[in-house]
């Protein structure tokens, strides 16, 4: 998601387990301030306690006085558990790639405060009012995109969070300036944090960085699957494509629930009035191609795919992913499995089908718009065709986008590979799965970008005619940014002018329902 560069601070009231979309897209796009409900403490004090108590009555648990993965076998002498906390952050901080987004960095530490405060990880308070600290000075721990298998949890990545805490690793200030961990810890009045028994673990064990890439993926999805239907609607303008396909009657005696929706979307965008739409009531033609009359079945299942993407993320952001778990009023501590992102890692899958796919069909619309024979434009979007080669290598730019993400959209989550000396022998890919959803974001805009190009010079082409009230609306809002493509003209940077556009979610709001529907 593009960063918000309003010095405006949202400031969440944390209430654990309750966080909502509201509070995940605010922290992707700037800088938060939270504080945490009162009425959490208590649970957090009991949880740190217990773990205090076990450890004087001469219990052995994992991960409190215990080798991690293979090593859990291992007691360690009471003497060493300072050091094995801190041993197990430093040497699991080994990550490797590029940075991830400040935006991302920011999520991952609200949904880590958002867990660790529900009380079930015997973390102490002063933990975690660290982590809230550096958060709301928007002091980001670097962390490097690569290294996680999506179980333990994200270990490696969480460990270069935790990192800073000991003031080690490196941060950034607003996502820029660049700072060691100690200096971090300074800039918002701390000392490098002592690790207690289990800390150094449950900072380190969890979801929350393929949750964070992954929800991060959701928004840009549901963003361009709004743009998509946006678009779309232009090219069923431009083509001079039917409007009987998007009939309430049909949806309904199929009965899906997205594809009804989506059905609704276009037929408000395209209007009661056009002049395009009217020009062509009895011009003969059965049926569409494909690519626009069945937008409503295919964009349909994307919107089905996010929600229920959703539904799976909403619950992960506030789950208890941490192990072993602490239930404090029965004084147990189990040890389970619920770092493991398989959840996480499916949904991501199936996002990654539902980007393929909004990139594909507009692709299919690419294609239509630029072919004379099913248009009725002029060859490749230009005229004096020959001379001007037009929107002939721009379609060849969105085949090679599509393609990619058939590629990317390959399931992540089928994929294994055994780790820690067999004891983690079955792992679910799902940092990977949801990291991989920026490249196809990215990927789907493109193509979108250049359709919105296409359409917008074929309406132009059907003047004087006028097109939907909302079509219109999308059209003038990339006309102020990129003119008609009369002559040949280096193109990329109408592509480049159009994709800032979509990047702003300008189209979003066109698709919106009316105030008073259901």
């Amino acid at each position: 998601m593009k960063e918000n560069r309003d010095p405006a601070t949202t400031r969440i009231l944390l209430r654990p387990g309750q966080l909502g979309l509201a509070e995940v897209r605010a922290a992707l796009g700037g800088p938060v301030h939270v504080a945490l409900d009162p009425a959490c403490l208590p649970g957090i004090e009991e949880s740190a306690a217990a773990v205090g108590a076990v450890l004087a009555e001469g219990r052995t648990v994992y991960g409190v006085n215990t080798g991690f993965g293979l090593l859990a076998n291992t007691r360690i002498a009471p003497r060493e558990l300072e050091r094995l906390q801190r041993s197990i952050v430093l040497s699991h901080a080994a990550g490797i790639g590029d940075w991830l987004p400040a935006g991302v960095v920011r999520l991952i530490l609200l949904l880590k405060i958002n867990a660790l405060a529900r009380g079930y990880s015997g973390v102490r308070l002063a933990t975690i009012d660290a982590l809230i600290r550096l958060l709301n000075a928007d002091v980001l721990p670097v962390v490097p995109e690569k290294g996680s298998v999506g179980a333990s949890g994200d270990l490696a990545p969480l460990a270069h969070l935790a990192c800073v805490l000991l003031g080690e690793g490196l941060a950034r200030l607003h996502g820029e300036t660049r700072m060691t961990g100690r200096e971090a810890l300074a800039h918002v009045g701390l000392q490098p944090v002592v690790l207690a028994p289990k800390e150094g673990l449950a900072l380190l064990n969890g979801t929350q960085v393929s949750t964070a890439l992954a929800l991060d993926g959701l928004l840009a999805s549901r963003a361009l699957t709004a743009s998509a239907l946006v678009i779309g609607a232009m090219s069923v303008e431009a083509a001079h494509g039917s409007r009987a396909p998007f009939d309430a009657r049909i949806h309904e005696v199929r009965g899906q629930r997205g594809q009804i929706e989506a059905a609704a979307a276009l037929r408000r965008l395209l209007g009661a009035h056009s002049e395009m739409g009217e020009s062509h009531v009895d011009c003969g033609r059965v049926q569409d191609p494909y690519s626009l009359r069945c937008q409503p079945q295919v964009m349909g299942a994307v919107i089905d795919q996010e929600r229920h993407v959703e539904a799976i993320l909403t619950r992960e952001a506030n789950a208890v992913s941490d192990n072993p778990i602490v239930f404090a009023s029965e004084h147990d501590i189990l040890s389970g499995g619920n770092f493991h992102a398989e959840p996480v890692a499916m949904a991501a899958d199936n996002l990654a089908l539902a980007l393929a796919e909004t990139g594909a069909l507009a692709e299919r619309r690419i294609a239509l718009l630029i072919d004379t024979n099913l248009s009725g434009l002029p060859p490749f979007l230009v005229e004096n065709g020959g001379v001007n080669s037009g929107f002939m290598l721009a379609q060849v730019t969105a085949a090679a986008l599509a393609s990619e993400n058939k590629s990317l959209a390959h399931p992540a989550s089928v994929d294994s590979v055994p780790t820690s000396a067999n004891q983690e022998d079955h792992v679910s890919m799902a940092t990977f799965a949801a990291r991989r959803l920026g490249d196809m974001a990215t990927n789907t805009r493109g193509v979108l970008a250049i359709e919105w190009l296409a359409a917008a010079q074929g309406i132009d082409f059907r003047r004087p005619q006028r097109a939907s009230a909302a079509v219109e609306q999308a059209h003038a809002l990339l006309r102020e940014a990129v003119p008609f493509y009369d002559v040949d003209r280096f193109f990329a940077p109408d592509i480049d002018a159009a994709v800032k556009l979509l990047e702003r979610e300008v189209l979003v709001d066109l698709v919106a329902p009316p105030a008073d529907a259901c």
